[in-house]
């Protein structure tokens, strides 16, 4: 079935997320060096780092460029491209050098594949290899951090309806569709690790009249006010979650893919310049699930850019200096 979308615009967070990171731009962070340069020189390289439009990804753009100007490199920021397939065109266009991609993403959007990987270290090997062979782009080691798409509601609403699970919801899609209304970003909607395999997995069909798409900064707000939504598509890594009291609901039956970010970047660039790897690896090694909840809350509930938030934390590893 396809839906008729009520559109919910986002304005005021997406202007707050993108005023501070715009495209191509090279905010003077006047990182110096740290940890991540002590073995490895890339004094003269110049290289152009991308990432999408939602504050995880602003954040990431951030941490990489900084990490690359700790050890000399020039870094051109391409942060807040919108949606996954822009992007990766333009790594793989060569307008790009490198970006964050998800391994869910890169195996079902990028790679096609229809069929999900259940073990986290087994799919990135799958995507590594295949996107390598097929498409000269390097996986570099993933963080542990884990941001799949998850369903939230707020806690009052999820303790007054008794839904736990997606299981629940399902079950509540069926018997309450106007207490089931849900909100999602346009991608959601479009992918076959989003809304339509969610559906087709729990068997539910939620009629297109309860269905609101919202930017993806909107939906945490819409949830915990229940407004125009009572559920919601989030990332589990968001800080949001935590800060307005959410209440992620168990994906019982395992639908989601695991969603582990990892820089992804031109084989010919790593090849020119394999120390790349080496002042990044420590980088991904330490985005846990926790650490990057707090960096996103640092810039949706605290309000600092992303630019601030990453050099602050890079900081405070000793990964760069000030």
């Amino acid at each position: 079935m396809r839906y008729r979308l009520t559109t919910v615009t986002g304005l005021t967070a997406a202007v707050a997320l993108l005023s501070s990171c715009a495209l191509g731009e090279e905010p003077p962070t006047g990182v110096s060096a740290g940890s991540l340069a002590e073995n490895a020189d890339l004094s003269g390289v110049e290289l152009t780092v991308g990432g999408k439009e939602f504050t995880e990804q602003l954040i990431l753009c951030e941490l990489t460029a900084q990490a690359l100007e700790s050890a000399g490199a020039t870094a051109t920021r391409n942060c807040g491209m919108s949606g996954s397939s822009s992007v990766r065109s333009a790594l793989l266009s060569g307008d790009l050098d490198m970006y964050w991609e998800y391994t869910g993403t890169g195996w079902i959007t990028h790679l096609g594949e229809t069929e999900p990987i259940a073990d986290p270290q087994e799919l990135y090997q799958a995507v590594a290899e295949r996107d390598e062979q097929e498409n000269s782009v390097v996986w570099l080691e993933p963080a542990p951090a884990n941001n799949t798409y998850a369903v939230a509601v707020s806690r009052e609403k999820a303790e007054e309806l008794g839904v736990e699970t997606l299981s629940d919801y399902a079950e509540l899609v069926k018997s309450d569709p106007a207490n089931a209304t849900f909100c999602g970003a346009a991608e959601f909607f479009g992918r076959d690790d989003g809304w339509p395999g969610l559906q087709n997995t729990y068997g539910f069909d939620l009629p297109r009249d309860r269905v609101s798409e919202l930017a993806a900064g909107a939906i945490y707000n819409a949830i915990d006010t229940a407004d125009p939504c009572v559920f919601g598509e989030v990332f589990a890594t968001d800080g949001r979650i935590a800060a307005l009291d959410l209440v992620v609901l168990e994906d019982d039956k395992q639908f989601f893919t695991a969603y582990n970010p990892a820089v992804t970047i031109r084989a010919e660039a790593l090849e020119q310049n394999p120390a790349i790897a080496d002042v990044l690896a420590p980088l991904a090694e330490a985005l846990d699930d926790q650490t990057l909840q707090s960096l996103n809350a640092k810039v949706d509930v605290d309000g600092d850019t992303p630019e601030e938030a990453a050099k602050a934390w890079l900081v405070e590893e000793g990964f760069v200096g000030e």
